[in-house]
């Protein structure tokens, strides 16, 4: 089941398991030492996909000045490789799509996930820098 809510639609247990998924995968996964929680969670939207109780896909949407963005885009190690990032993908425009319309989309997509987000639409700006010790590239959408 999907689900798009606000911080404070959140329960401490969707709360708990979106942090856990988030770290497990950022932090301990990919090795990457930094503050994965901040204060762009309170006034994000959090899209997520629970499955057997358990949060198996998660990201935020959030405005950014003038454009909407997107991040800490994740599924759990139990259904990566089963199309489950792209359905995310696709709730995620969605999202976008019925609570900012008409505006640009701009993201920094880790670069070896680039790829990805073309498949709907993304293109790459500018060059590759390092954010949070990790590779990654400037992405635009037109707006939805």
């Amino acid at each position: 089941m999907w689900y798009v809510k606000k911080w404070n639609e959140l329960t401490p247990d969707e709360i708990c398991q979106i942090l856990d998924l988030r770290i497990s995968t950022f932090v301990v996964e990919q090795k990457r030492i930094y503050h994965e929680i901040d204060k762009t969670d309170l006034s994000a939207l959090h899209v997520f996909a629970i499955e057997n109780d358990k949060i198996v896909a998660y990201a935020r949407v959030f405005l950014d000045g003038k454009h909407v963005s997107f991040g800490r885009v994740v599924t759990s190690e139990a259904v990566r490789g089963q199309g489950c990032g792209m359905k995310l993908l696709k709730k995620i425009m969605n999202a976008i799509k019925e609570n900012f319309p008409g505006r640009e989309i701009e993201i920094e997509s880790q670069e070896q996930v680039q790829d990805f987000y073309k498949k709907v639409g993304f293109k790459t700006i500018g060059a590759p820098f390092i954010f949070e010790s990790t590779p990654h590239i400037k992405m635009i959408h037109e707006s939805l």
